[in-house]
């Protein structure tokens, strides 16, 4: 255990256990106000939030108004479900014992997974997949894909998805320690100390990140077990349009930028990649969404490549994409709501000039709400992380 700092970094101890996955990312940005937090009280898990998706002030537009255009609507949502072995009560002190049992938390889950009614959840830390979630799933209507990090990691992603609203008809699996192979001296992973943190950050080496080997080494660096999915689908809808989406989980600790990044780049070129696949194929112009806990905040240098094929960087990313909560009134005050750590972890992103235009936002609670206050997990949500989600039509470009 670290001693306690000054710093955000004093709220690490409860994160570092939980690992390739846990929610420290960095400071919240100066000049936020403070969250409170106060002892939850104890209630059932049947006073669990029920989700809200708010129509967006859009304009009446002509793929509104044209009675040809497509009318096709879906609804997508993705959510860090918290993976059951992470759960401990040392590590989530603040949250009732209730609350964190697999029975309860189980049931809690799966409802409101139900409750979204959403024809595409992208779903990060799931494990018990055959166990539980996958036949659970199934009974309500829907099929999956899963893919479990590598390694002795119990947990990785899942899509499921309404067969009745889409027909998949390609996949691919993103494995990050695929990295390890692919690098070359030349690429720009150095250790900790170096690029992200101080020396006295340093000083508390994370167990899981040194006993591998010299985590200074670049190939022991990139070997994080993480992983992500690619999926496209045929829409049921008149167009027969083709929807790419991807699913991905990236690295969690915040002194570790350089491998953050250098998955999100892998990330970027595996989709372009994909994206091209399913062009040639289907001779068709894809539209893509790409969803996930990014372990990363607003304005970092993750969050920044992501979008930089639209800011003309130098580092320019192989594919445009716009923020769908930025692009729509700003990101989240928090996706992580914690003791240690609050902030925007989570997000879904759209690729430039896609035939998709959502239509209605998954509203999150604010700092002072009650659904929040003592930190996550509570009665009212089962995970750390809360939910985020979109409505979109299918229009004609």
């Amino acid at each position: 255990m670290l001693k306690p700092q000054t710093s955000w970094t004093a709220s690490l101890p409860l994160l570092l256990i939980r690992r390739c996955s846990r929610t420290a990312a960095s400071p919240s940005p100066a000049g936020d106000r403070p969250l409170s937090f106060v002892p939850v009280c104890k209630r059932r898990m049947s006073t669990l939030a029920h989700p809200r998706f708010a129509p967006l002030p859009t304009e009446q537009t002509e793929s509104q108004t044209d009675g040809g255009a497509a009318r096709y609507q879906f609804r997508l949502v993705s959510y860090n479900i918290l993976a059951q072995v992470y759960v401990k009560s040392t590590l989530f002190p603040h949250s009732p014992s209730a609350c964190l049992k697999w029975k309860s938390r189980s049931g809690a889950i799966l409802t409101e997974l139900k409750s979204f009614d959403a024809d595409f959840m992208c779903i990060q830390e799931l494990d018990e997949y055959d166990t539980f979630y996958k036949k659970n799933m199934e009974n309500s209507g829907y099929s999956s894909i899963y893919i479990q990090r590598s390694g002795d990691k119990r947990d990785g992603c899942g899509i499921f998805y309404k067969p009745k609203s889409a027909e998949l008809v390609q996949k691919e699996v993103i494995l990050y320690n695929d990295l390890v192979e692919k690098y070359v001296p030349s690429d720009n992973v150095n250790s900790a100390l170096e690029n992200n943190s101080s020396a006295e950050e340093d000083k508390n080496a994370k167990p899981d990140n040194s006993k591998r080997g010299d985590p200074n080494d670049p190939r022991v660096r990139l070997k994080r077990d993480c992983v992500g999915l690619l999926a496209a689908f045929k829409l049921s809808d008149p167009c027969d349009q083709i929807l790419i989406v991807a699913n991905t989980h990236i690295y969690w600790d915040p002194q570790w930028i350089d491998v953050k990044l250098a998955q999100a780049k892998y990330l970027l070129s595996r989709v372009s990649q994909f994206e091209q696949l399913i062009s040639n194929k289907y001779n068709c112009k894809p539209s893509v969404i790409i969803a996930g806990d990014f372990n990363s905040t607003p304005g970092d240098k993750v969050y920044n490549y992501l979008l930089s094929a639209n800011l003309g960087s130098t580092d320019e990313a192989p594919i445009k994409l716009r923020s769908l909560y930025a692009a729509n009134g700003g990101e989240p005050e928090y996706t992580n709501y914690t003791p240690g750590f609050t902030g925007t972890l989570d997000y879904i992103f759209l690729s430039d000039g896609s035939s998709i235009k959502p239509t209605s936002l998954l509203r999150l609670p604010r700092g002072d709400s009650e659904d929040v206050k003592g930190g996550l997990p509570n009665f009212r949500h089962p995970s750390d992380h809360l939910p985020i989600g979109a409505d979109f039509l299918v229009v004609n470009i």
